[in-house]
């Protein structure tokens, strides 16, 4: 049963998107929202732990509005991280059979 994974808390003021990442499993989706895309940016502490995620088999995604909004600019994202607008969003959503937010 795909599981998409919702987090919205920058992973430098809250151990959301550590705690999901460590409890996903291989086929699972996670999609970072509201300041949750600043951990998208490589080169960062959370850096490692994405890309351990994406080589076991998750999927990382990010909402390209929320980047807009924090003037994040593709370019300096993680290779792996998957950019998606609302559309992508709702597709996601659909696609999986469950959907689990992270707060």
């Amino acid at each position: 049963m795909p599981t998409l994974h919702t987090v919205n808390k920058s992973p430098f003021e809250s151990n959301s998107l550590k705690t999901c990442l460590s409890v996903c499993k291989p086929g699972a989706s996670v999609l970072l929202i509201e300041d949750a895309v600043v951990g998208a940016l490589e080169n960062t502490s959370i850096s490692s732990q994405i890309l351990d995620a994406v080589r076991s088999g998750v999927k990382i995604y990010a909402l390209n509005e929320d980047l807009k909004a924090r003037g994040l600019p593709q370019t300096r994202l993680i290779n792996q991280i998957i950019v998606v607008d609302y559309a992508g969003f709702v597709d996601l959503a659909v696609k999986n059979t469950k959907v689990q937010s992270w707060l």
